[in-house]
């Protein structure tokens, strides 16, 4: 009896916070039903396109009396300063590459267009809170096309013993059609679906710990109570293999359940995120109509209607502070001169290990709550990607917007492990796991931006440590022996793929490869990571979790983006969500939920009177 009435009572502390920092602090109108518009014609001309996101850094172009500048055009960066600039902010975001976007730009090579970090996303039906979100940073104006309902395949084995699964995305679908294929693991499967439901519910609970003050999160962690609070809190600190094997012993079905690879094994994982990340696309699987660059080139609008900017070819050298360690703005480096910004907020989407190991000075990184919160986390394991041109359309291809998953064995556990074990010069032959999709048969524009050509994608994941020789080395200008191992794998991967694809064998015109080097290049990833810290186990443990917030040790400077809440472009925006409710001292979630309440009872009113 003592225990529920103690987490009762950690439910009221919560509640009575909550209530606080609603009722304090200035109240900015950010949501609105009247900025949406009915979408424009997609803009295909690249000299349009290129004006809005390939703005260069100019001394002219930085408004004056800033608000708050924004390192990192990526859409945690993004979409904390619309956000503030919908609150009436004036903002400034520096991005290093020569086009915003971070990880949603889009290049183009001989004629075909690639996507470098959205394959597809999910929560985008009607009214979902990350819908209305993206549709208040954009006005209404991104678009989104609905993939097949078989939206995933899972391919698990040697060629000679390979098994296939099908994932479908649909309420009942989902699940229906897993017990199809795993007869026998009816009752596994349902209470597998049981826990996805609650770990999506519950996930606000895990963002709160992120609001409410540390010190009573602390108290919470100590007494129990948070333990007993929701039981989302015990998903989330165990492993997942763990998690799994009490639901089943079937080793397929237990692959299936993590084959969204992000660079851990199962049972480094949390069983949170995977649930989540599964739980993610049940409602469908979407692609950005007219490809991924159209986030930033949406959202820059909305930043520039409030006096901001986004501007390229700004990298950061340093965050600047005051005598008294504050925040005040940064440096840019155009040419040989280092620039001056200054703001009374500085906000970093360039991940928490750049921005207090390479843009801040040493004193800041030796201070004990700087090296707790470093202590925390660790950088997440680098990405390998191969871009394909194909000759042809996807009807004479045969291919089709369904995402391949591939792995050698069952056993993702050993498997990964393994993986990550291996020295360089091991790599070659030993790839086990890998991603195919296709960009240009999920988006019906591709066609006619680029007719008569198709894009295939290849992603695995590798490790930094296998090309830290070339550190430090100019793009392009690397030597033999690192275009060797590129070229070597991509080919390993190209063949693995045509083992599926073999009609395509004979169309491909160009194959182009991505090291972790790439991704420090064009991204600004400090080891060549596409989902920034580590999401291991540790990373969501309810210390981690609350000390990973938008607010810093040092005084006007927050993070946003995927290390404020997990990974992915939904995590990303996440991540920008609670720091612009940081910098404005106002829960945005709570005005998000309100708009979305009224829009639901607008469309029901319509309903009623058609």
């Amino acid at each position: 009896m003592w225990w529920w009435l103690l987490g009762v009572l950690g439910c009221v502390l919560l509640a009575l916070v909550v209530a606080f920092l609603l009722v304090t602090g200035q109240r900015y109108t950010v949501f609105s039903e009247m900025c949406l518009r009915p979408p424009g014609p997609l803009v295909t001309d690249s000299k349009q396109r290129d004006a809005r996101l390939k703005k260069g850094f100019r001394v002219d172009r930085v408004p004056a009396d800033l608000d708050a500048v924004v390192i990192g055009s990526g859409v945690g960066g993004l979409t904390a300063a619309a956000l503030l600039s919908k609150a009436g902010k004036k903002v400034l975001v520096v991005e290093q590459h020569d086009q915003a976007g971070g990880c949603t730009h889009t290049f183009q090579n001989k004629g075909f267009e690639f996507d470098v970090g959205i394959h597809y996303l999910g929560q985008l039906h009607e009214n979902s809170m990350l819908k209305i979100a993206l549709d208040q940073i954009t006005e209404g104006q991104l678009q989104f096309t609905k993939l097949d309902q078989l939206y995933d395949k899972l391919i698990l084995g040697q060629p000679e013993q390979r098994r296939e699964y099908h994932i479908h995305s649909g309420k009942t679908e989902m699940a229906a059609n897993l017990k199809k294929q795993f007869p026998g693991e009816e009752e596994a499967i349902d209470e597998f679906m049981r826990l996805m439901k609650l770990a999506s519910k519950r996930t606000p609970l895990i963002a709160i710990l992120k609001i409410i003050p540390y010190g009573l999160v602390n108290f919470l962690v100590r007494t129990g109570l948070l333990y007993r609070m929701s039981s989302v809190f015990n998903l989330a600190t165990t492993n997942h293999s763990e998690m799994m094997s009490r639901l089943t012993q079937n080793k397929d079905l237990q692959a299936l359940s993590a084959y969204l690879f992000y660079g851990v094994p199962p049972k480094e994982s949390s069983f949170l995120i995977n649930a989540l990340l599964l739980h993610h696309y049940k409602r469908g699987a979407y692609y950005p109509r007219g490809g991924a660059s159209e986030f930033a080139f949406h959202i820059i609008p909305v930043i520039e209607q409030a006096g901001g900017a986004v501007l390229v070819r700004a990298p950061v050298r340093q965050i600047l502070l005051n005598h008294k360690g504050e925040a005040y703005g940064v440096t840019v480096l155009k040419g040989q001169e280092e620039i001056e910004i200054h703001a009374p907020v500085v906000i970093s989407n360039a991940g928490i290990f750049n921005t207090f190991q390479k843009f801040l000075p040493r004193y800041i990184q030796d201070k004990p709550e700087v090296r707790s919160l470093l202590g925390m986390v660790r950088p997440g394991m680098g990405s390998f990607l191969v871009f394909v041109g194909l000759d042809g359309t996807k009807e004479e291809l045969g291919i089709v917007s369904t995402n391949f998953w591939m792995y050698k064995d069952n056993d993702l556990d050993s498997l990964i492990e393994k993986y990550c074990s291996l020295g360089r010069e091991q790599v070659l032959g030993n790839i086990p796991m890998m991603f195919i999709t296709f960009p240009s048969a999920k988006d019906p524009t591709a066609n006619i931006r680029h007719p008569g050509k198709s894009c295939m994608t290849l992603l695995t994941m590798a490790r930094y440590e296998w090309f830290e020789e070339w550190e430090g080395s100019k793009l392009g200008k690397r030597g033999q022996d690192y275009l060797d191992l590129k070229n070597s794998m991509a080919q390993e991967l190209l063949e693995w793929a045509l083992t599926i694809f073999p009609q395509v064998r004979d169309k491909v015109v160009m194959v182009d490869a991505a090291t972790p080097l790439t991704n420090v290049h064009y991204l600004g990833a400090s080891r060549g990571e596409m989902y920034s810290a580590e999401h291991n186990l540790e990373r969501f443990i309810p210390e981690t979790v609350a000390k990973t917030r938008p607010q810093t040790p040092i005084k006007g400077l927050y993070l946003t983006g995927q290390d404020v809440f997990c990974n992915g472009m939904a995590g990303a925006l996440h991540g920008g969500l609670l720091c612009a409710s940081a910098v404005l001292n106002q829960i945005l979630y709570i005005d998000l939920l309100a708009l979305k309440t009224r829009l639901k009872r607008k469309q029901a009113s319509q309903k009623v009177t058609q």
